[in-house]
């Protein structure tokens, strides 16, 4: 038999919300299937005078709820299945956080860490030529994914400004604050997740002194790290690329964050009680919170049983498969799942096009709040849901936000449904 697909998994999560609600037999048909996708073969110019070619894609999922919103990566491992099913974990992130925006995804297939910066500019740029018909500021709104940043999305809002003849920040979110870019939007998926904790943590049985794993040691992983060590949690284990570490007493997140700035925190190991283990054995350590922050599919059905946190905040995308998933309820591990908890991102970044459209920039003060009030609020209306229909957190979140977009489709009726 042959394996399910990622987007074929992923679309279990709908089945499994649409079971709980009334629905229109069109809603489903609608949301199993992205609205379009576009693959190109950028060609570049290297560094050497050579010329070289990148597949790339932009898919747009869905676009009922409003413009299309979601990341741009550049990752050797880049797939078009891969692209529509982040897509589709936006379109539901978007409705989960009630935010006016449909799913998108795009993706360059290409390790960029063995690019110069100027040729990491043309690969930029050429994105930006090759998708300019499919983005804008009303239609498909990117920001920045997987070994992308606001570097990477400066360039690129400056080459749509340059093809359209007129600046239009509103185009792309995760920008540099000089062109455009938002206060609070580095550390935002990060802060959303631990706004989340924070509200739940009672409930959740977490207290000051709760040990942290951390899977990946990026953006969102350092970022977490510092918000929970600030607030008395202790990291005990880290892992990045190259392998990973541990220490039952803590670790000091700024000399996590400086090791990793000079190549990976496995050069901790071997110093104050810090030892090494090998990276799979991560999601096993001792621990009440759980943090995959990585990529897709890291917790699977052959480590699953393995998992001794309490809690596991999903701040990666698609870190947990829908056979782990059943595996950690039936140990009552509580997982927040992914298109709730790492949904301070594409939060903040919608307060970023808002701020691009009003010309008005608010305090970074502004911005946390709006987020922490976003997060507890779509927070507790998810575990409301759970509690009361007694599924798991993350079919609650599916639930809520299908029940959104299946009133956005309805109201727009037949006409738009076959023919748009």
């Amino acid at each position: 038999m042959q394996a399910a697909s990622m987007l074929d998994q992923a679309l279990t999560r709908l089945d499994e919300a649409a079971r709980h609600l009334d629905l229109d037999a069109d809603v489903l048909e609608k949301l199993k299937y992205p609205r379009e996708t576009t693959k190109v073969r950028l060609m570049i110019r290297m560094d050497d005078g050579s010329r070289k070619s990148f597949m790339a894609w932009r898919c747009r999922y869905d676009d009922t709820r409003g413009p299309t919103k979601g990341g741009i990566r550049f990752h050797p491992d880049s797939t078009m299945e891969e692209v529509e099913t982040l897509a589709f974990w936006m379109t539901f992130k978007c409705a989960v956080m009630n935010l006016p925006y449909g799913g998108g995804k795009g993706a360059v297939q290409v390790d960029s860490r063995t690019l110069s910066k100027a040729e990491l500019e043309r690969l930029s740029r050429a994105y930006v030529q090759a998708f300019s018909k499919i983005i804008g500021p009303d239609r498909d709104i990117p920001a920045p994914d997987v070994y992308t940043n606001s570097m990477v999305m400066g360039w690129m809002a400056d080459e749509y400004a340059s093809i359209v003849g007129e600046a239009t920040p509103a185009v792309i979110t995760g920008k540099p604050i000089a062109l455009g870019g938002s206060l609070g939007r580095d550390d935002a998926t990060a802060r959303g997740g631990y706004y989340l904790v924070q509200r739940l943590a009672g409930t959740l049985g977490l207290e000051p002194g709760a040990r942290v794993a951390i899977q990946g040691f990026g953006n969102a992983g350092q970022h977490i790290a510092r918000l929970l060590a600030a607030d008395g949690y202790s990291i005990v284990a880290v892992s990045d690329s190259r392998g990973a570490i541990h220490c039952s007493s803590g670790i000091d997140v700024d000399r996590l964050i400086a090791a990793k700035g000079q190549g990976s925190v496995t050069n901790l190991a071997g110093a104050d009680g810090i030892s090494s283990i090998p990276a799979d054995e991560l999601v096993s350590v001792d621990c009440e919170l759980l943090v995959p922050a990585a990529l897709e599919d890291m917790i699977h059905e052959r480590n699953a049983g393995s998992v001794k946190a309490r809690v596991v905040l999903e701040l990666a995308n698609g870190p947990i498969t829908p056979e782990a998933d059943e595996i950690l309820a039936a140990k009552s591990i509580i997982v927040l799942p992914d298109i709730l908890a790492n949904a301070g991102g594409v939060t903040v970044s919608y307060f970023e096009w808002v701020q691009n459209r009003q010309g008005y920039y608010w305090p970074v003060e502004d911005v946390h709040a709006r987020l922490k009030s976003t997060m507890e609020r779509e927070g507790d209306a998810t575990w409301a849901l759970a509690q009361e229909k007694g599924i798991t957190l993350r079919s609650a979140a599916y639930v809520h936000a299908l029940s959104r977009l299946a009133g956005a489709i309805e109201a727009h009726g037949t006409q738009q449904f076959f023919t748009s």
